[in-house]
């Protein structure tokens, strides 16, 4: 839907481990399950809350995010060695054909979810690489995060994915998020 982007003025908030009651680090893990030499992304980056849970599960990660200034304030909080900040919109990645292993999305997938995005996706993963969307919920209650008319609910995730060539394993409508698994 891409609305509208995180305010980065507001990046502290996204350091906030109440953020862990819609979803965990264990979940995320367990979700992208990466081998430990793995080359992920994480779209829509941030400030490298979830970024700094999956890193030592991973090779490498690429922290991505479409403003500079978030990955300013990831910098002031420390980087993990393996995590490189890479400044670009998911619809325009600067990674070869087939460069990830896999990518994971923390409640952004709303700001950048498009047919160009999404099959920018598909692109820079390896076959059978995963893509994990843990995101708010179109059929939330609206409790935290953005208005509700701005997100997508799980049927919803799953049509777009399916779209851009993603076989969806797993797709969960929870009470506020969803959680989807899906592979190229």
């Amino acid at each position: 839907m891409g609305f509208h982007t995180f305010d980065a003025d507001r990046a502290d908030k996204l350091e906030d481990e109440s953020r862990y009651r819609y979803l965990s680090r264990e979940e995320l893990v367990e979700a992208i399950d990466p081998e430990p030499d793995a080359a992920l992304a994480d779209l829509g980056s941030g400030t490298g809350f979830y970024t700094d849970d999956v890193a030592p599960f991973a090779g490498e990660i690429r922290a991505v995010d479409v403003q500079s200034a978030m990955h300013d304030a990831y910098r002031e909080k420390g980087l993990p060695e393996d995590v490189s900040l890479v400044t670009a919109d998911v619809a325009d990645l600067p990674f070869s054909d087939g460069d990830l292993d896999g990518a994971f999305s923390t409640m952004t997938f709303h700001e950048f979810a498009s047919e160009a995005a999404l099959s920018e996706v598909a692109r820079v993963l390896r076959d059978g690489g995963r893509f994990v969307v843990a995101d708010w919920s179109g059929a939330g209650r609206g409790e935290s995060g953005p208005p509700v008319a701005e997100r997508y609910d799980r049927d919803e995730a799953v049509e777009l994915l399916e779209s851009a060539g993603f076989d969806v394993e797993r797709a969960d409508e929870r009470p506020e998020t969803v959680l989807i698994v899906a592979s190229r």
